[in-house]
């Protein structure tokens, strides 16, 4: 994309490790996209590369990869901070620990602002225990004017563990665009292939990255042992999963090995999510451990019931009995239960979806997300009456 336009608006760049698919990443386009025409420009950084998700951001909003290499790479934060020194940003708003020494490079290169935002654990410290993550974290605080997390259960986790003054952290849920997101008005699957839009079939799907945290290969599993314990399963049964990752080969192996391929579609990443969801008819998110899941808000958005994982932020999204079914994480047998119930239940079904539905537009829309944001980053700057 061409270089910013220059303007007297507040510049704020956005910091993330990679530019590409994923739930994160699509929280930043929603925040940038939405704040189009308010009292801020933006750029985005990715410290490694980014994709063609990057085509997802409004013209007119800069991309920059900073090239890292995997492991220590001194000369990207020397790049980093050249590039800050150019853009001389109001605001950086670094997310998650990946990023986390963003900050401090942003100091150095006398941005007036540094925001840091926490979206979820990963793989290397699933539970936020990790001591020498707390460690780094504690010792770049002074070097983070704000804090910013997407669940209650991570602001709580930053004042009570790690130790972050309270007065510094703030909560603001992720949105959805419950336009964008809306359930289908007719029964067309025509995003599916021919092979799962019969009538009769229940399609169980998953928008995820196909990485361990996510735990993508626990539905897989569970889908195996349901069609084990019922012939009607391959019959009257699919499985949808959308997204890439390094996990998506074992995916399609474990299906293939079970005899489920015809019954399993596993494209990768996708644009037409909205679609896809419309055909679902049961969502399920098994990670190990979240944040606040966009895509679980999205197939809320959509009225679909939500079976996911009892951890982090989901709590907050799903209730249990209403809109859907909470399971411990990475517990197979729970899953498919959960799945087995909702399939021979179709009235269940399509009354905690409607729950979902109500829900998100009532707590979750996206203009309510963007305000806060736009909120939070006037406050920082101290432009009052904005």
């Amino acid at each position: 994309m061409s270089p910013c336009a220059r303007s007297d608006l507040p510049l704020i760049a956005h910091i993330v490790f990679r530019f590409d698919y994923g739930g994160l990443e699509n929280g930043v386009v929603n925040v940038v996209n939405g704040l189009a025409g308010k009292p801020f420009r933006h750029v985005v950084i990715a410290m490694s590369e980014t994709t063609e998700f990057a085509d997802r951001l409004r013209d007119g909003v800069s991309v920059f990869a900073i090239g890292k290499k995997p492991g220590k790479d001194p000369a990207a934060y020397l790049r980093l901070y050249r590039l800050l020194r150019r853009l001389r940003p109001a605001v950086v708003h670094t997310r998650n620990f990946g990023t986390l020494d963003c900050s401090f490079i942003a100091f150095l290169a006398r941005v007036p602002v540094r925001i840091h935002g926490e979206h979820g654990w990963d793989v290397y410290d699933p539970d936020g225990k990790n001591p020498r993550y707390q460690r780094l974290r504690r010792l770049l605080n002074p070097f983070v004017n704000r804090f910013v997390t997407v669940s209650g259960h991570l602001q709580r986790w930053l004042v009570e563990v790690v130790g972050i003054g309270g007065r510094k952290v703030t909560h603001i849920c992720n949105g959805v665009d419950i336009e964008r997101f809306r359930p289908r008005s007719y029964d067309d699957r025509s995003a599916l292939p021919a092979a799962f839009a019969s009538d009769g079939q229940v399609i169980v799907g998953t928008v995820t990255r196909f990485s361990p945290i996510k735990d993508p290969l626990n539905l897989v599993e569970a889908f195996v042992a349901l069609s084990e314990q019922k012939e009607s399963v391959r019959r009257d049964l699919r499985l949808v999963m959308i997204g890439d990752g390094e996990l998506l080969g074992a995916a399609r192996q474990k299906l293939a090995a079970a005899g489920l391929a015809k019954v399993s579609w596993l494209p990768g990443s996708r644009d037409d999510v909205p679609e896809l969801l419309r055909s679902m008819d049961i969502f399920v998110l098994g990670s190990l451990r979240e944040g606040i899941s966009n895509t679980i808000l999205e197939a809320m958005a959509t009225g679909l019931p939500v079976i996911a994982s009892d951890t982090g932020g989901n709590v907050e999204l799903v209730r249990e009995g209403s809109n859907g079914v909470l399971v411990a994480p990475g517990n197979r047998a729970a899953l498919a239960k959960a799945i087995s119930d909702y399939v021979s239940d179709p009235e269940r079904r399509l009354r905690h979806g409607r729950a979902s539905r109500d829900r998100v537009v009532s707590r979750f829309s996206i203009e309510r997300m963007v305000e806060e944001y736009r909120a939070l980053y006037a406050d920082a700057l101290g432009m009052q009456g904005n």
